[in-house]
């Protein structure tokens, strides 16, 4: 697990972030809040999220899968040369894939709202690639497929330079306060 230290941020980026984290819908909120736990082992994820059967499998293989971060964000490349893609993007696109798979991100935003945090900053210039790639398997159902693609818009995909600020809002999951009994 990484330890996130953060500088004092300004409180519109913080905004901002909320922000769009509250235009998804609510299964990809659900959904990124599970990912950053499992991630990180905020909390015991299966406990808190799963529902049935099915989720359990699926949060233990997201728990497989992602052990694979800490080594992925050190190889995450500083320049473009090719050399230095190949360990970096086929485990992102395998990660991708898998979570595209889930169906829960439905758009390159979602995606890249929790990738931001999974990966860090520096990941940004891959991002689109590696969703664009990752939606293209045959794993996923071709409407869902173009769904998928057609979400990632000219100006990410072509952008021409990237934040390197580190995101500054992480969401969590909130337990619901009982009015009678806070009162």
């Amino acid at each position: 697990m990484i330890t996130r230290t953060s500088q004092p941020a300004g409180g519109t980026l913080l905004i901002s972030e909320m922000k769009e984290f509250a235009t998804f819908p609510k299964s990809t909120q659900r959904y990124i809040r599970r990912a950053l736990d499992v991630a990180y082992g905020r909390r015991d994820a299966i406990e808190c999220w799963s529902r049935d059967d099915g989720e359990t499998a699926s949060i233990r293989a997201q728990a497989r899968l992602y052990k694979q971060l800490d080594h992925l964000r050190l190889q995450v490349p500083d320049d473009s040369g090719l050399d230095m893609i190949e360990p970096f993007i086929g485990m992102l696109i395998t990660l991708t894939a898998f979570d595209l798979g889930q169906e829960r991100l439905d758009c390159f935003a979602s995606y890249r709202f929790l990738y931001e945090r999974l990966v860090g900053a520096a990941s940004r210039p891959w991002l689109p690639a590696a969703f664009c790639s990752a939606a293209a398997l045959p794993h996923l159902h071709p409407e869902r497929r173009r769904i998928l693609l057609q979400s990632i818009s000219e100006s990410a995909a072509t952008a021409p330079g990237w934040s390197s600020r580190e995101p500054v809002f992480w969401p969590e999951w909130v337990e619901k306060v009982d009015v009678a009994q806070a009162a």
